[in-house]
This record gives C-alpha cells, sequence and structure tokens, in this order.
C-alpha cells in the first residue's frame, strides 16, 4: 500500500457492509501517560461449585446440568428471545414494530471451568465446532427459524457474566441487518463477476500477504483491511462454503486449529486471557439460494495498550463513523510477531 496514504489520514472500504472508516495512523506517535501494565490471571479452578455452567450443578431454573464431558447445549435460562411469542404487529404512524419468535441456546465448550479457546486442545475444539455444526442444522431446520447467530463473549469487559469456557446461539424469525447488509454486497459482486467476494478478497491478501495472521490448508486468519477494532481478525474458509455446515473431517480439524493459534496470539500480546466478541456469519436459514454468500468468523477484541487499556466507540465514533490509530498492517505485523506457544505454557 502507498506509504504516503498509509502514512496520513485516509478511509477504508468494507467490501462486506458498504461502509467506510476514519484510519488516523499519525496519532500513534502521540505521547502515552495511560495503563501500560501487563495484568496476569492466575488459573482458577477445574470445577467450580456456585457456577452454574460447571458439570452436575443446578442452574437458577432448578434444572441440573449433566456431568457433561463434552460440548453440551441447552435452552438459555434467560433467552433474548422466545418460540411462543404471539404474533403482533405495530404500524401507528412513524412507530412501528413487530413481535419476534426464536431459540436462545448456551454452549458450554468444556466441562473445565478453568480453560478457554486458546487453552483447550485442538480435538476438543474441533468438538466445539461440531456442536456448532449440529446446532445450526436443527435450529435453522425450524419453521419459524430464518437466522442462527453463532456467537462467543469473552471476558467481564465483553459483558460475559460467567468465566466457564462458553458460547451462545440465537435463532429468530427475521434476518438480523448485518446480515442484510452483507446479503446486499456478496450478491451484487456475484452477479457482477460470478466469483465470490471473500474468495477473491482471500487472494488478493494471499498475494499481498501484508495482514495474514495465520494460514493452513483450509482456512486463513487475517487482519481485515477495513477492521475498526484494534486487533480485529477474520477467519475465512479457503473454499467457497456458505455455511459450517459444509465443512468436512478434515476442514473442521483445519478451523478447529486456526481458532487455536488466534487465541494463542491474542493472550500472548498482553499476557492476558484476552477479551473479544466472535461470530460467525453464514447464510441464513429460510429455505432460499445463497450462491454468492461465503461464511467467516469475526473476532472484535477491545484492547488497544495493555491488558486493562481498552478501545472505546466515543465522541466522533457515536456521532459519525469508526475511527482507528493503528493500521490494519500494524496490527498484523504485532500479532504476527508473538510466540506460537501460550505465554502460560513457557519454561
Amino acid at each position: 500500500m502507498s506509504n504516503e496514504l498509509n502514512n496520513n489520514p485516509h478511509r477504508r472500504y468494507n467490501i462486506l457492509t458498504g461502509e467506510w472508516i476514519l484510519v488516523s495512523p499519525h496519532r500513534t506517535k502521540r505521547p502515552w501517560q495511560g495503563k501500560t501494565e501487563k495484568h496476569n490471571s492466575e488459573k482458577g479452578p477445574d470445577y467450580d461449585p456456585s457456577c452454574y455452567l460447571c458439570p452436575g450443578n443446578t442452574r437458577t431454573s432448578g434444572e441440573t446440568n449433566p456431568e457433561y464431558i463434552e460440548p453440551f447445549a441447552f435452552t438459555n435460562d434467560f433467552s433474548a428471545l422466545l418460540p411462543d411469542t404471539p404474533q403482533k404487529e405495530l404500524n401507528n404512524g412513524l412507530l412501528k414494530a413487530e413481535a419476534e419468535q426464536g431459540i436462545c441456546k448456551v454452549v458450554c465448550f468444556s466441562p473445565d471451568h478453568s480453560l478457554t479457546l486458546p487453552l483447550m486442545e485442538t480435538g476438543d475444539i474441533k468438538k466445539v465446532v461440531k456442536m456448532w455444526k449440529k446446532e445450526y442444522a436443527e435450529l435453522g431446520a425450524k419453521e419459524n427459524i430464518n437466522y442462527v447467530q453463532i456467537f462467543e463473549n469473552k471476558g467481564a469487559v465483553m459483558g460475559c457474566s460467567n468465566p466457564h469456557p462458553h458460547g451462545q446461539i440465537w435463532s429468530q424469525s427475521s434476518i438480523p441487518t448485518e446480515i442484510q447488509k452483507k446479503s446486499k454486497h456478496f450478491k451484487e459482486y456475484w452477479q457482477e463477476n460470478k466469483q465470490s467476494l471473500l474468495a477473491d478478497y482471500l487472494k488478493q491478501e494471499l498475494e499481498l500477504d501484508e495482514r495474514i495472521l495465520v494460514k493452513n490448508e483450509h482456512f486463513v486468519a487475517l487482519i481485515p483491511y477495513w477492521a475498526v477494532w484494534p486487533y480485529e481478525a477474520m477467519i475465512i474458509p479457503k473454499k467457497h462454503h456458505q455455511h459450517i455446515g459444509q465443512l468436512n473431517e478434515e476442514e473442521e480439524q483445519s478451523f478447529a486449529e486456526i481458532i487455536k493459534k488466534l487465541t494463542i496470539m491474542y493472550d500472548n500480546l498482553f499476557e492476558t486471557s484476552f477479551p473479544y466478541s466472535s461470530g460467525i456469519h453464514q447464510i441464513p436459514t429460510d429455505g432460499k439460494e445463497y450462491p454468492e454468500w461465503h461464511f467467516h468468523m469475526s473476532f472484535y477484541p477491545p484492547l488497544l495498550r495493555s491488558a486493562t487499556v481498552k478501545k472505546f466507540m466515543v465522541g466522533y465514533e457515536m456521532f459519525a463513523g469508526p475511527q482507528r490509530d493503528i493500521t490494519a498492517e500494524m496490527a498484523a505485523n504485532t500479532l504476527k510477531q508473538l510466540p506460537e506457544k501460550h505465554y502460560t505454557k513457557e519454561v
């Protein structure tokens, strides 16, 4: 990329949403007088008798978890969506609303309360991938479910109320706004080029090799050119898959491997259990064909300068649009230089 552009304020275009982000790389030269300390957390217990997600424990609903030894999913006791919501609408002048039906589930990644994805064995992460596939297929097959959102909030700063390794799946009758935006741009590119938008983008990124973090036979993890969060990353399958249900055994293994490697990078950056929100975007489950779609997994971590210094969306970003100081290339270079072994495993 042109140094003249890269070293000065500029805008970058998000090909998936059609939105722009302001990049201000010159601001990284300003003096920093805030916190820069490391934050080391001691390993927690393998089992917590007060944790409502640990095997054998009773949840607030009164339900008791089985003594599970592999990933375990259950309907959220405090679901944001309900399957039997009455079908009602409001159309009153400029006031409009409609009922939304859905099912929310919790997926416990491991029975071990002390683990996180980067600390899990690759084979165990593969079991999580299989659980995601199973839930996507089963929820998506229901008549009133037209989209299935798989995600994880890791860390208290991201609103996670329980440190037990887990994620969530929200499935609903409408198709969310972010998916609608991406569907529009996927379809437009497909109609014009008869190619997957992300496949062509990935080809260009691999040729440039400026933002690639890690790759294997089936997947690539990179900092997207239009990244908003300081160390935002995206995992893209090399093959043009519309959803995770299309992954074979070998691809499941590769997906698990790259999730582990990326999250180890994150933890090693500030030697802390790195918080983030991650999510998989894939085709709606409304029964329509989406040949243009290319599934991907995004990670949005808030940490900027240390284990406790966060990036907040404030001021200009709340009222105008997203902005970042470190470029995607700077973030990628920082992460690529980190050791491959988890910092807690160092001798």
